[in-house]
């Protein structure tokens, strides 16, 4: 099997900063891509950012551009999304995803870390 566990989440105050790790664990594997949804209560999870390996381009919710960055390393199937300014509507459970292939969609997903962001 493949897992995904998520760290790094926790409190943090309206401007400030947190950063999320994801590790992948399990069976052997290389992702086409890993990425980031969040979903917040009430709200339908929704897509935040991802990384694609072979360019390393990324791709942002437009709410967050410019604010969040999305980095990591394909060798070792990390990736870490790093929130700044941080702003209350944030606040959510964030959920690590990876795409094993091009054409597979986001087909693995962690259990979640919970962000909050105090106003």
């Amino acid at each position: 099997q493949l897992y995904l566990v998520e760290s790094g989440g926790g409190l943090v105050q309206a401007g400030g900063s947190l950063r999320l790790s994801c590790a992948a664990s399990g069976r052997t594997f290389k992702s086409y891509a890993m990425g980031w949804f969040r979903q917040a209560p009430g709200k339908e999870r929704e897509f935040v950012a991802q990384i694609t390996w072979n360019q390393g381009t990324t791709y942002f919710l437009d709410s967050v551009k410019g604010r969040f960055t999305i980095g990591g390393d394909n060798t070792k199937n990390t990736v870490y999304l790093q929130i700044d300014s941080a702003r209350p509507e944030d606040t959510a459970v964030y959920y690590c995803t990876v795409a094993t292939t091009r054409n597979s969609g986001f087909d693995y997903w962690g259990q979640g870390t919970q962000v909050t962001v105090s106003s």
